[in-house]
């Protein structure tokens, strides 16, 4: 029976130690995601955003507050940076076979389904290229495959596609919710983008200026799959406009 959420956050609140008393990153933040669902946490800069991501990777211990994973104790969990890092010496293929090779998974499984990865984000003929022969939006989508080549139970997104131009993060955009279609995986991912969280997501969350707090809970209630001239419809102009005066 699968569970109505896959991760349940409680007053989290993350505060960094300073030499006047401490700052305070995120304060008190609870939410539930559902399974398969596709989240943004939509926020200026500054409002703790990166901050929030690591805490739910546990890279970061929260100062309090509890991060729960419904099915699982020890989750899979994927994450895609602002950068891609992808290691410079190593082919596009043997990048996405890096998690595996970690789990000290067989040489030929691995190699299987890196190329099924590497078709998913459609790189096929740039298997033997080395990321200095990539463009951004090729490299974060190696960076993606790498992440999804364990069957993560949590694919989490730091504004992957901060660093491209307009023009091409507009098309990841589109790149990145096929991949999702096909995966259907849980998503959580971080954006300072309105048009890009409501392209994407299933719902949105806005945080306020530090410390983040939940200011907005949207539902996106807008057809999938999603063409690009959604963006040009009237009720996504609405949902846009809902999503700036929160911002604001």
């Amino acid at each position: 029976m699968t569970p109505k959420h896959i991760l349940s956050v409680r007053d989290l609140s993350v505060t960094f130690p300073d030499n006047n008393g401490g700052l305070d990153a995120l304060d008190r933040i609870s939410f539930n995601i559902r399974p398969r669902e596709f989240v943004c946490f939509l926020g200026p800069s500054g409002s703790g955003k990166t901050t929030f991501l690591r805490a739910l990777a546990g890279i970061l211990q929260p100062t309090s507050g509890s991060v729960n994973f419904m099915h699982r104790h020890q989750p899979r969990i994927g994450m895609v940076f602002q950068q891609s890092n992808l290691m410079p010496w190593r082919t596009v293929l043997q990048n996405i076979m890096l998690p595996l090779e970690l789990e000290n998974a067989g040489a030929v499984d691995a190699e299987v389904k890196a190329r099924e990865m590497v078709n998913l984000v459609g790189l096929e003929g740039f298997e033997d290229s080395l990321p200095r022969d990539l463009s951004g939006g090729m490299a974060q989508r190696v960076a993606i495959a790498r992440a999804l080549i364990h069957d993560p139970d949590l694919l989490l997104l730091d504004e992957p596609f901060a660093s491209l131009d307009a023009l091409t993060r507009e098309r990841m955009w589109t790149e990145l919710s096929n991949i999702w279609q096909a995966k259907q995986k849980t998503v959580v991912m971080v954006t300072h983008s309105i048009n890009e969280s409501l392209f994407l997501a299933d719902r949105v969350l806005v945080l306020t200026q530090r410390p983040g707090k939940i200011k907005l809970d949207v539902e996106v209630d807008l057809p999938r799959p999603r063409a690009e001239d959604i963006r040009y419809t009237s009720h996504f102009g609405e949902l846009a406009k809902k999503l700036r005066e929160a911002i604001e």
